[in-house]
């Protein structure tokens, strides 16, 4: 049995989970938490992203407070998490609402993603990124009882245990499992962000974030921290049609605001003039996979977190705090296991933690995936279908309930996972 003085954690990625990873763990005295980012700048990718109560209860377990300040963080004033508006008469037609007991700074929010970024890099040491590392291959050493990490610059990193955090693209997932990649679900997303000045000569703007469903598309609109706005123009496509748009679209590459303005033509003279003041629009191809069979790879000493370990495609907007919780659950499962009054660090007990982190976030990840899945085939089945006015309102109205995804308690899952199987902790 290897012993180490203080336990080696690579992270690949600095994105969300990678980031908050290292929160969960920065006061424990004996691990050593590093981050490989392929980026050669801190510069997160992508528009608006929402947090459930889940996930900002989490960004306050963790000591992220400055993330909950409403400077960054927009809530409904109504507390309801999402509005539903007719994409003709603009008329509300239903309401999500938070279930449980959830206190108004645990309203859902939405941010500019890079604000969240920078709220999470405040509790980060900047030493421990490393920028310009993308991630190649991992092999353990038997000689000195490590992994070794190799990058494509030729470096190389040595550690006890890696998390690949490297999103829905992981090229950590894949170099374990080659079968795991992503594809497209036909649902293209149009995303912007934009000072809210930009609709200043609008005699209304939206004050409350709203998705307007259409019979074969949406467009939702949000405010965001910092005077920003957001919109999201999306509808879907047959991901096996020659033609179709996303089978050579890239994520976050420009995209055609004359086609939006195209797309949304006969839509009321609201949602027409706000997407007549859109300065730019990105791309972004909705793409998915299917759950894995397990989280702990190489041997015991490897694992995956946030889009790398459930790659859902972004549905119920529920990613940002999955990856949240999933690393506040990692963390969790190491002082566990690795406490940080230890005298001794068996680097056989690693696997022991991985397996109580995939009890605590698997199940639950795993059937959020299935439904998404369920929802794209469904998605897919409608297009080309005429759909009447009223099929479409009883569609809006008989939504899933999705308050287990985002009133999700991760600590009781993490409770209820160390009461299966006490001795394997």
């Amino acid at each position: 049995m290897s012993q180490t003085t203080q336990l080696q954690i690579a992270v690949i990625g600095a994105g969300i989970a990678g980031l908050a990873t290292a929160i969960a763990l920065k006061d424990h005295p004996n691990v050593d938490v590093q981050i490989y980012e392929q980026a050669g700048e801190l510069r997160e990718i992508g528009a608006s992203i929402a947090l459930g109560p889940n996930g900002l209860r989490t960004l306050e377990r963790l000591g992220v407070h400055n993330a909950l300040d409403n400077s960054i963080a927009f809530r409904n004033k109504s507390g309801h998490p999402m509005i539903y508006r007719h994409w003709k008469t603009n008329e509300i037609v239903s309401a999500d609402s938070h279930r449980g007991d959830v206190e108004p700074r645990h309203h859902t929010a939405r941010f500019h993603r890079a604000h969240l970024q920078q709220a999470l890099l405040q509790h980060v040491d900047p030493s421990t990124i490393h920028l310009k590392k993308s991630f190649k291959s991992v092999k353990f050493d038997n000689a000195t009882e490590k992994l070794v990490i190799s990058f494509t610059d030729g470096t190389t990193a040595a550690a006890d245990l890696l998390l690949g955090a490297d999103g829905i693209h992981s090229l950590v997932r894949t170099s374990f499992l080659p079968t795991s990649g992503t594809a497209w679900t036909g649902w293209l997303a149009f995303r912007s962000v934009f000072p809210i000045s930009h609709l200043s000569h609008l005699p209304e703007i939206p004050d409350e974030a709203t998705h307007y469903w259409g019979p074969d598309r949406t467009f939702f609109v949000s405010k965001l921290g910092k005077d920003l706005f957001t919109t999201v123009a999306s509808y879907d496509s047959d991901p096996h049609a020659p033609d179709a748009a996303g089978t050579t679209s890239k994520w976050d590459t420009e995209g055609d605001v004359n086609s939006l303005k195209e797309k949304y033509k006969d839509w009321s003279p609201q949602i027409r003039s706000i997407v007549d003041a859109i300065p730019y629009t990105r791309v972004y191809p909705n793409v998915a996979a299917h759950g894995l069979d397990t989280w702990v790879l190489g041997d015991g000493r490897v694992t995956l977190a946030g889009d790398a370990a459930h790659a859902h495609g972004g549905a119920f907007a529920a990613g940002g705090s999955l990856a949240l919780d999933d690393a506040w659950a990692f963390g969790a499962s190491i002082r566990q296991v690795f406490p940080e009054n230890a005298t001794e660090l068996p680097t056989d007990r690693i696997a022991t933690a991985l397996k109580l982190y995939e009890r605590t976030r698997k199940a639950h990840t795993d059937r959020l995936i299935k439904i998404v899945n369920d929802n794209n085939k469904k998605r897919l089945e409608r297009l080309g279908q005429t759909e009447t006015d009223e099929e479409l309102r009883t569609r809006m109205k008989s939504r899933a309930d999705t308050s287990w995804i985002h009133e999700h308690d991760v600590v009781a899952a993490f409770q209820q996972a160390l009461a299966s199987e006490p001795s394997q902790v």
